[in-house]
């Protein structure tokens, strides 16, 4: 497997660590893929600001997550993706061309002794399959169940309510966030959310009805998942650029008071597709706004 060019048996290879007050911030990478965002705009603009799109418009994609480790807690943010052994995932590498998998979340837990019964909290940004489909698997009885049965699970209530995968019973939205509610785990989050003392959940739609990101504040520092919120870095230069299928207004006043919040706070940030690990921070310009990816 070649995770551009690095050695994918090393756990350096897809995970990377950073401090923020008392609180160890764990980006995975878990996957990559080729995607076109389609953004809507003309052609000869974003491909200016995207030059490694190919013909057809396509952009490397990396998929990561987040855990984050402070006290006795331990918080994922968006497991997306089963083992890479498991039948699901080979399955869906299949239906995706051009997917491959890192080892993931699960190979990095064992190489550092967490036990997925010891997760204390899994934040699920929205209900697209690749931000949430980790949380559950399905045993040899064909049952799906719970990866972190100990876990509270927190999303977005109008991802939850609005959501026409909820009433198929077959979708993938009801046999695993389904799952999580059937065992009273889900709770629905629909403002700024404590988690932990360190941790918010906020909502920021656009992406979905429901999309959230997550602050980790300590000791004066700060990080944000910014999940889905871009896509792109030229998303930052561009704030009215939104991929077709999105909402392009709620889009633009959520990136807005991000981009306020995280000057005034100097805050690292990681969005979901970055390429791997994608830490980096918003500066200021003349004109707006620009993304700074940091070393």
């Amino acid at each position: 497997m070649d995770l551009h060019g690095r050695n994918d048996l090393e756990i350096e290879a897809f995970a990377q660590t950073r401090l923020f007050g008392d609180a160890a911030v764990t980006i995975i990478c878990e996957a990559y893929a080729p995607w076109a965002p389609q953004l809507q705009v003309a052609e000869d603009r974003w491909r200016r600001a995207m030059p490694e799109a190919d013909q057809d418009g396509a952009i490397p994609l990396d998929f990561v997550m987040a855990c984050v480790r402070i006290g006795s807690s331990i918080v994922l943010i968006d497991p997306g993706f089963e083992k890479p052994s498991s039948p699901w995932e080979r399955q869906r590498a299949m239906d995706w061309k051009g997917l491959v998998r890192t080892p993931g979340l699960f190979a990095w837990m064992d190489s550092h002794g967490i036990r997925t019964d010891q997760v204390t909290h899994v934040l699920i940004t929205h209900i697209h399959h690749d931000h949430y489909a980790g949380i559950a698997t399905r045993n040899e009885e064909g049952r799906h169940v719970l990866r972190f049965p100990n876990a509270r699970h927190f999303l977005g209530r109008r991802d939850w309510d609005e959501s026409a995968e909820r009433h198929d019973p077959s979708s993938e939205f009801s046999v695993r966030l389904g799952a999580v509610d059937r065992a009273g785990l889900l709770e629905r989050v629909d403002s700024d959310t404590c988690i932990l003392p360190e941790i918010t959940m906020m909502p920021a739609p656009g992406e979905t009805p429901g999309h959230c990101i997550v602050k980790v504040r300590s000791r004066n520092s700060s990080f944000y998942y910014l999940s889905d919120l871009f896509h792109h870095s030229c998303e930052v230069e561009h704030p009215d650029w939104v991929s077709i299928g999105r909402d392009p207004v709620a889009m633009r006043e959520s990136r807005d008071r991000l981009f306020e919040a995280s000057i005034a706070e100097d805050a690292t940030l990681v969005y979901a597709h970055h390429p791997f690990p994608g830490w980096g921070r918003i500066g200021r310009t003349e004109t707006g706004f620009v993304w700074e990816r940091l070393p």
